[in-house]
């Protein structure tokens, strides 16, 4: 179902764009950081392996972070260490798209300017709103040109600066806050991450190019990111071990072997069970709504689904662990120390409990096993600042994902899985055990996942009729089946606690 704009409205766009295209020349020379013989061999080999330029610049640029966190560790802490996150992370972006690098630069530039000059209340709305809004017109832009199809732009590191620059506002208001002893909830939760003044600009640069974060995140703290450069959650301020320093190897060479696994089942797996049409998946019908697959048993073409989302979501875990990985290196993902002297663990940069994930019980943990930071991010800076508004949060969410339909038909069809798992909990859960794995657990497992991937492919179908079509397919079991467990449990009466088994 293609959306027809008006056509004075596309003439208007059409040469609004053009007018901002014609910049590119200006900003060309900015990159400077890309010899030409590295692009020459990426082309190159991309043409060999049938792979597209973007896409194995992308893959390379990862793999990259590893050997530049491994430099990491070679440079003095301080401010040594913010240069050469601004410069790594600036090569990184002008390597994967180019002259969009400027983007993050402008990002950069404004709102160190708002910190500057804007009151701090005023900047921790000033500021997420320009983030959020430079985001939305990335994605409008990307879904205008090339609807329903997928190029690698500034937008899915917009999607992180955006994050970032969103919680550091906040940061510095919370410390305003604290300072005052204001009487603030959400201050008071948020007091680790709070900032006293705002940094000097090439600790700012540091932190908004920071190299292993800059491409696809995690996009944590601003504090967190400073004392990896500063090594203060490692060593006192003589320049003393804290405790015994651990090895940086497995919690390295985990992630990475991680990655090399999701990689392989992306492609394997990926690639046998298809969702979208494999000859043209921007215009041909999703193979999952075809003609011939619908003549296939409701059970087969739901496992088939199931598996299909399974392998899509395994590049995500590849980029998020890898991720990890590269910080994990440079010591950026160690939680330091205890007042023991012993070493906390290597949470810091981990964005995905994939085996939590993958067994969640409930929709809950399922959310915050899923891109962590993420759920981080907008329980502490939107959820708490919002009193506790679920609207809020899932909105929020939509419009920093982009615009697609799918992305509003499962942020609108989520809420039902969270009522049912909420009068679930109150109205059936104290009769059985609280065991993960009992069976009671194992069944809740199982409808969990059974609910969630149906759906979840509206993520991936993105637009409405493709969506519609395949829950139609599917007979809306979801969330017929969310309604009648609804108003069925909403009958049954509240057990007490002594019924309540051990």
């Amino acid at each position: 179902m293609d959306v027809q704009l008006p056509e004075f409205f596309t003439t208007f766009l059409d040469a609004s764009l053009e007018r901002i295209y014609a910049l590119e020349p200006v900003f060309e020379p900015t990159v400077v950081l890309v010899p030409d013989f590295l692009k020459s061999v990426v082309k190159y080999l991309a043409d060999a392996i049938g792979f597209d330029v973007p896409t194995l610049s992308f893959t390379v640029a990862i793999y990259l972070c590893y050997v530049l966190g491994g430099v990491m560790n070679f440079i003095p802490r301080g401010k040594a260490r913010h240069l050469a996150n601004i410069f790594f992370g600036v090569f990184l972006m002008q390597f994967t798209v180019g002259v969009q690098w400027i983007h993050q630069l402008v990002n950069a530039v404004v709102t160190y300017a708002m910190f500057l000059i804007l009151p701090r209340k005023t900047a921790a709305v000033a500021v997420p709103a320009f983030v959020m809004m430079y985001c939305v017109f990335g994605h409008l832009h990307r879904q205008y040109i090339n609807y329903l199809g997928w190029d690698l732009d500034f937008t899915s590191s917009q999607m992180v600066i955006t994050q970032k620059l969103w919680m550091f506002a906040f940061n510095l208001y919370d410390g305003e806050l604290l300072a005052k002893g204001k009487d603030s909830r959400a201050a008071k939760k948020c007091a680790p991450f709070a900032l006293k003044e705002l940094p000097d600009f090439i600790e700012y640069l540091g932190y908004v190019f920071s190299f292993t974060t800059v491409l696809s995140g995690p996009a944590y703290e601003f504090s967190i990111y400073k004392q990896a450069c500063e090594g203060t959650h490692m060593y006192d301020a003589d320049g003393k071990p804290k405790g015994k320093i651990p090895s940086n190897v497995w919690p390295t060479m985990r992630p990475f072997l991680l990655g090399l696994f999701s990689m392989a089942a992306f492609v394997v797996v990926g690639g046998a069970f298809p969702i979208l049409d494999t000859e043209d998946p921007q215009n041909n019908t999703p193979l999952v709504t075809s003609a011939d697959f619908l003549t296939k048993p409701w059970i087969y073409r739901y496992g088939y689904m199931w598996i299909g989302l399974w392998a899509v979501r395994q590049k995500y875990i590849m980029a998020w662990v890898n991720a990890e990985a590269c910080n994990n290196i440079w010591y950026a993902g160690f939680e330091g120390f205890d007042e023991s002297g012993n070493a906390k663990g290597w949470d810091l940069a981990n964005n995905m409990g994939i085996w939590e994930f993958e067994t969640a019980p409930n929709i809950q943990t399922m959310s915050k096993e899923w891109n962590k930071k993420t759920s981080l991010w907008l329980t502490r800076y939107v959820y708490i600042r919002t009193n506790g508004s679920l609207i809020a949060v899932y909105g929020m969410s939509a419009f920093w994902h982009g615009f697609y339909p799918g992305y509003y038909l499962f942020f609108l069809s989520v809420p039902l899985l969270t009522f049912c798992e909420r009068l679930g909990k109150k109205k059936i859960s104290p009769y059985f055990s609280s065991e993960k794995w009992s069976l009671y657990g194992i069944v809740s497992i199982i409808v969990t996942s059974l609910f969630t991937e149906y759906m979840v492919s509206a993520f991936v179908l993105l637009a409405l009729d493709r969506t519609w079509d395949f829950w139609k397919s599917q007979y809306f079991f979801g969330h017929i089946g969310c309604a009648v467990f609804y108003v069925v449990v909403s009958m049954l009466p509240t057990p007490k606690k002594k019924d309540k088994k051990a």
